[in-house]
């Protein structure tokens, strides 16, 4: 038996299904912003949105992400994630 590891291409797939599952896209404008806000929490949410049509279109048009492109992505999905949880717009990970 080999242990077989997914492809670049299916781990993007699957980091950008993750990245839309866990940020609120889908959250009416009007209650991202608040008083309190740490980050502009719309603006970055349409940032990401934006990464991730690119990279879905990319995967599409046959591209191979490489492990940098992988990081770079998990890592802003975290960032973005974390001010969303500041903001209290996600529940919190803990």
């Amino acid at each position: 038996l080999t242990n077989m590891k997914p492809d670049t291409t299916t781990v993007m797939r699957n980091l950008i299904s993750n990245i839309r599952q866990a940020l609120p896209f889908d959250l009416p404008e009007a209650s991202m912003c608040s008083d309190n806000c740490n980050g502009c929490t719309l603006k970055l949410l349409e940032f990401i949105d934006m990464e991730l049509i690119d990279w879905e279109r990319r995967l599409n048009a046959g591209e191979m992400p490489n492990f940098g492109d992988i990081n770079r992505l998990a890592k802003t999905g975290r960032k973005i994630y974390k001010i969303a949880e500041k903001n209290g717009l996600v529940k919190s990970s803990n």
